[in-house]
């Protein structure tokens, strides 16, 4: 059975840093990325890494203050995240695709439940 699993949300000042990490169980996935969801918004795309080039994508003001990564012995993705606004505020998922990351939420196959980040001004 796959699993993907969100942890590390919470409250932070702005400024401050949070760190989240996504666990997927199961199986292993070739692209793992990060989206966000404010209230009465659309999702959002945050990030995402493919698991073999490495190569990683952002979302335009995610740029400069995220950094996504991944264990793939662990089969684990992190989102560091510093310089937070209070516009950061979101729940945030982790999603994982059997092909390579995108932007496009539709290609993800796996959801997690999602982690609340609050940034407080």
């Amino acid at each position: 059975q796959v699993q993907v699993v969100e942890s590390g949300g919470g409250l932070v000042h702005a400024g401050g840093s949070l760190r989240l990490s996504c666990a997927a169980s199961g199986r292993a996935f070739d692209g793992m990325g990060w989206f966000r969801q404010a209230p009465g918004k659309e999702r959002e795309f945050v990030a995402g890494i493919d698991r073999n080039v490495g190569n990683t994508y952002y979302g335009d003001s995610m740029k400069g203050r995220f950094t996504i990564s991944r264990d793939n012995a662990k089969n684990t993705v992190y989102l560091q995240m510093s310089s937070l606004k209070p516009e950061d505020t979101a729940v945030y998922y982790c999603a994982a695709t059997r092909v390579s990351a995108t932007r496009n939420q539709y290609t993800y196959d796996y959801w997690g439940q999602g982690t609340q980040v609050t940034v407080s001004s």
